[in-house]
């Protein structure tokens, strides 16, 4: 019986070890290509919802990172159908309350209009709220998966410490 249990533990060890350089690896831009599923409009909305989310401050925003091409790769990619459904129907929502409100185009509105009407939506009915829970959750991953912020913020060293092996041995 405890060979079964050790025999898993081994196992789910190895395992993460073989998937270690998967997720500890970084992406950039470059790396996610392009993705032509939405309009120049619609990628623009989402590059200025992403940046509401996580703005410029004194460190690199989330539209300067190019996390709207991630949100939208990840959709296409790893989500269903549905998911992809509810990123237009979002986007259009978005624009649509962003011309009720401030009668201007969501891209034009300046941030206290965006940050009011993403937390409006986020209150608003359930597909309202799905769309905006599901992009905060997309920006927050691929904000803190960035090359940058693993670099510049978190200091991240795949291998901490350094191996030097031809140094003379003091006796």
């Amino acid at each position: 019986m405890k060979r079964r249990s050790a025999l898993k533990s081994l196992s789910m060890a190895f395992g993460g070890l073989v998937t270690l350089p998967a997720w500890a690896s970084n992406w950039t831009p470059s790396s996610i290509g392009t993705n032509t599923s939405l309009s120049v409009s619609d990628e623009s909305i989402l590059a200025e919802i992403v940046e509401t989310i996580i703005p410029e401050t004194k460190t690199l925003g989330a539209k300067s990172l190019k996390v709207h091409q991630f949100a939208m790769r990840m959709i296409n990619d790893c989500y269903g159908e549905a998911a992809q459904k509810s990123l237009k129907q979002g986007l259009a929502k978005t624009e649509e309350l962003a011309k009720q409100i401030n009668n201007k185009s969501f891209v034009e509105c300046d941030a206290k209009q965006r940050t009011d009407i993403i937390l409006q939506m986020s209150k608003a009915d359930d597909s309202s709220k799905r769309f905006v829970d599901m992009i905060k959750s997309l920006t927050i991953r691929g904000y803190t998966n960035s090359e940058y912020y693993m670099v510049n913020i978190q200091h991240f060293n795949m291998a901490p410490g350094f191996y030097h092996g031809c140094v003379p041995v003091k006796s």
